[in-house]
C-alpha cells in the first residue's frame, strides 16, 4: 500500500490550500501549503515530546490514536479519529480498521515477545503493516514513521533515518520511499528496511 504521507504534498509550497483542503483546519492562519506544513511540523514535533515524556506504549491502540491526535491536534480537529470513509489506499472496510489495527498490534507484540525476529525488520514490519491498514485520514506515513520509531527504541535500537530527507516535500527521498513500500507490498521488506536506515 502506497503512503499518502499527506494529501498536501506538492512542489508548489506556495501554493493556496483549496477551501475543500481547509476542511477541518483549526488555525485560521494556514492558507498555503507551506503554512500546512510548517504547523504539522510543529504539532509533530510536539507529539514525538509526548511520546517520550511519558511511558507511551507503542503497541497499544489507544496510545497510537493519542499519538496522532499528539501529533495532529493543534492543526487538525479530526486529528486521532479513525477514517469514516474509503481511500484510493489502505483497507476498503473503513469500519473494521480498528479489529486491523488490534490484529497488526497483538501480531507485532507477540514478534516481539518471541524475539524470532531481527528488532529492525520487525519495526519496518510494523511500519508497512500500519501504513497499509490507513487509519487515519491523512499523516498516516507520518504517524507510522513514528511509531516504528518509537518502537526500534522499545527493542534497544536507534529511531531510522527514513532517508535523512522530509518525506512530505515531492523529491528523490519520496519516490524511494514509495518504491520501498510498493516493494513490502509485494512481501520484499529489504527495500524499505535499506531505506529506513539510510
Amino acid at each position: 500500500m502506497t503512503d499518502d504521507d499527506d494529501l498536501y504534498a506538492h512542489d508548489g509550497d506556495a501554493t493556496d490550500l483549496t477551501a475543500e483542503e481547509r476542511v477541518g483546519l483549526i488555525p485560521t492562519w494556514i492558507v498555503t501549503r507551506d503554512d500546512l506544513n510548517r504547523a504539522e511540523r510543529a504539532n509533530i514535533t510536539d507529539g514525538l515530546r509526548w511520546a517520550r515524556r511519558g511511558r507511551f506504549d507503542v503497541l497499544n491502540p489507544e496510545a497510537l490514536m493519542t499519538l496522532h491526535k499528539r501529533m495532529y491536534g493543534d492543526v487538525w480537529r479530526w486529528a486521532g479519529e479513525a477514517r469514516r470513509s474509503e481511500r484510493n489506499i489502505g483497507r476498503d472496510d473503513w469500519w473494521a480498521l480498528r479489529e486491523h489495527l488490534v490484529q497488526l498490534l497483538g501480531n507485532i507484540g507477540a514478534q516481539v515477545d518471541a524475539g524470532a525476529r531481527d528488532p529492525d525488520e520487525i519495526a519496518i514490519d510494523f511500519h508497512h503493516q500500519l501504513v497499509a491498514i490507513h487509519v487515519f485520514p491523512n499523516g498516516n506515513g507520518r504517524h507510522a514513521r513514528l511509531a516504528a520509531d518509537l518502537l526500534a527504541e522499545r527493542l534497544g535500537r536507534p529511531p531510522f533515518t527514513w532517508g535523512r530527507s522530509d518525506l512530505v516535500d515531492v523529491g528523490d527521498a519520496r519516490v524511494a520511499y514509495v518504491a520501498a513500500l510498493k516493494a513490502a507490498d509485494a512481501g520484499d521488506l529489504a527495500p524499505l528496511l535499506a531505506f529506513a536506515r539510510s
